[in-house]
């Protein structure tokens, strides 16, 4: 497995998407390393396809590819799973049922995994129930610290803080990003993440201590017309990040 340094040797690097194979080499230079792009299982007919394309897209911009499930679905937890196997990418999202299961099948322990938890109303507790057939069933809610240990049982590397809303769980999230300060865990919050509030969500998680946070920032900067991840905006949020991290 191939590792990009700047992924590994900053506090902050960023998750965004790609529309074509151009478009991810052009947000990698961009954001000078510092990211993750993500490809989404969701939109390929097969895990095969997926493999072939994604070890494309790795090549092209150091591996820091980051297979995703494509909006949370937890139906995509095997083919994401399946895929990384072959890919052996930088980053994977999973749901937090997925985890072990995910990482048996990379049979290392460099690659990143994340763990979808989400907000659930009371600060201090988090939803843990985003399996396939856990999400269905009455929420499975605990306490942050439980959570995040479960999730270092399993072989995870980071909190998949989603869905946010942007600010709008402000009262939760600083509370899992004490969380993972505390207990030494990645953080990526995701979920309603712009240009006007991804200065302050940053900055929250770092002032909290945690050692590496990972925003998700996906449709807010995409052209609407092309599909394409703007470049612009990818080059405002790496400023940001030099301002703050």
């Amino acid at each position: 497995m191939s590792l990009n340094a700047n992924f590994y040797n900053n506090r902050v690097c960023l998750n965004v998407l790609a529309n074509s194979l151009e478009n991810a080499k052009e947000v990698y230079e961009a954001a000078e390393g510092h990211v993750l792009v993500g490809l989404l299982s969701k939109n390929y007919p097969t895990v095969e396809a997926a493999v072939e394309d994604m070890k494309i897209y790795a090549k092209e911009i150091n591996n820091a590819v980051s297979v995703g499930l494509g909006a949370g679905d937890p139906n995509q937890w095997k083919m994401v799973a399946d895929i990384s196997k072959e890919v052996q990418p930088q980053h994977v999202n999973q749901v937090f049922t997925g985890i072990g299961h995910t990482r048996g099948l990379l049979g290392q322990n460099e690659t990143l995994i994340n763990g979808l938890i989400s907000p659930c109303g009371k600060p201090g507790y988090v939803k843990i129930s985003t399996g396939p057939l856990s999400s269905k069933e009455e929420a499975g809610i605990v306490p942050v610290n439980t959570a995040i240990q479960m999730l270092k049982d399993m072989g995870c590397s980071s909190v998949k803080y989603f869905p946010m809303g942007g600010l709008k769980t402000r009262d939760e999230y600083e509370v899992v990003c004490k969380a993972c300060a505390e207990l030494d865990f990645i953080m990526e919050p995701t979920g309603g993440i712009d240009l006007t509030n991804f200065e302050e969500i940053v900055k929250i998680a770092l002032d909290a201590g945690v050692k590496k946070v990972i925003p998700h920032v996906y449709t807010s900067i995409v052209d609407k017309e092309t599909g394409n991840t703007k470049v612009e905006d990818i080059k405002e949020l790496l400023k940001m990040v030099k301002n703050i991290a």
